[in-house]
């Protein structure tokens, strides 16, 4: 009798010791995670690969790494609980590998995008909604404070109600607030170059077509990926998109339904440079002409060749009363250039100069001039790449 009690005294006394038993571990599975790039490639994608083996290794997951599009089928996908999307970027795959993930969303298959997932596939709309929100701008890299709206879904119960942190800051060209569930938002007062206002989603999920998607804006730089917090978000959401964890993922009210107005041109002023004839120093290829700049659609841009200088110039026809200029960057932006007129595309006088360019979207106004011909000639790159812009918009009279 003394030997029994003496056990059930020493299991008590471990399992104080230890605290309370541990969490069942989730079955185990599989994630395919993809990288491939049609644009701006980020120098996170292979600390992100090695923080997702890593998580893979202490939880009992299987991750398989790929940027080959052609795993995209459907015989192979069945074979994942979730799709990463690390910092993708551009035109990912064609039609028969976008079908066959469509179906894999519809059978219950998870998704996750990260950062730049939000600049990929402008052309399949069915992808757009998947991720919620498409990229439309960002600042430089800085510190920001996140706040943290559901302290109970997976990817952010860890949290604290303000998470402040460093990282590449992205605007979107949409609230996803209407379609997601948002998990977290940027706090636009305690950093620069927001676009977005009081309503600012960075982390968002919903269920999709049968399947569950999960999405975080933050993860541009190399450090993100051995934060703890940034890892556990990460985590969080890979277990809710493959359905081992639940997550409540209905949509959320936006709690400031005032948003901050978008400043409008002076009255009589236009935009003089849609569809206009374009010419530029150089291409980076055939798929990134100068006249995607003027073009109206945000999802096209120009991509110069990757030297110093460069320039891009529109023609408006005819002489106009020129006033603003709007630069839409893509990730690969200025850091140095000059907005020029000119009344004959030969003798060029600066009308706007920077050395300080931060990227995101530059609206600049400055004395109306009479000038045929504008354009922005970039005298210093700020990444390894060329210029590259979204849209290049000139208004006047």
């Amino acid at each position: 009798m003394r030997n029994i009690i003496a056990v059930v005294t020493a299991l008590f006394v471990v399992m104080i010791g230890l605290g309370a038993p541990a969490m069942a571990a989730d079955p185990a599975y599989k994630v395919l995670v993809f990288s491939k790039t049609a644009g701006f490639r980020h120098d996170a994608i292979p600390a992100g690969i090695t923080a997702l083996r890593g998580l893979a290794t202490e939880n009992g997951f299987t991750v398989d790494a790929t940027e080959d599009a052609g795993a995209f089928t459907t015989a192979n996908l069945a074979q994942y609980r979730a799709v990463v999307f690390l910092l993708t970027t551009g035109d990912v795959l064609n039609a028969t590998q976008q079908a066959a993930f469509e179906s894999y969303i519809g059978a219950g298959g998870g998704y996750v995008g990260v950062h730049a997932a939000a600049d990929t596939e402008y052309d399949w709309p069915w992808y757009g909604n998947l991720v919620g929100a498409y990229f439309a701008s960002h600042p430089a890299i800085q510190q920001v404070t996140v706040r943290v709206e559901d302290r109970t879904h997976p990817s952010t119960a860890h949290l604290p109600a303000t998470w402040v942190r460093t990282d590449e800051l992205y605007n979107y060209r949409t609230n996803p607030r209407s379609t997601a569930h948002v998990l977290a938002t940027l706090d636009e007062s305690t950093y620069s170059g927001g676009s977005m206002g009081a309503d600012h989603p960075i982390s968002w999920c919903k269920s999709y077509q049968g399947g569950r998607s999960w999405y975080t804006g933050l993860g541009h730089t190399i450090a993100s990926y051995t934060e703890p917090n940034f890892r556990a978000h990460l985590y969080g959401g890979l277990r809710y998109a493959a359905g081992v964890v639940s997550g409540d993922c209905g949509t959320t009210p936006n709690p400031t339904p005032t948003p901050t107005p978008t400043p409008t041109p002076s009255p009589g002023v236009v935009l003089l440079s849609s569809g206009r004839p374009v010419t530029t120093s150089s291409t980076e290829n055939g798929s990134f002409a100068g006249s995607n700049a003027v073009d109206g659609n945000g999802g096209t841009r120009w991509s110069s060749a990757f030297s110093d200088p460069q320039w891009i110039s529109v023609d408006l026809g005819s002489a106009r009363q020129v006033s603003r200029v709007r630069l839409n960057w893509e990730a690969a932006y200025g850091r140095a250039y000059r907005i020029e007129t000119s009344a004959n595309g030969t003798t060029w006088t600066q009308a706007y100069a920077t050395t300080t360019g931060d990227g995101g979207v530059d609206d600049v106004s400055f004395t109306a001039t009479s000038a045929r011909y504008v354009r922005v000639y970039g005298t210093q790159r700020a990444t390894p790449y060329g210029y590259s812009l979204w849209e290049l918009e000139v208004y006047g009279r």
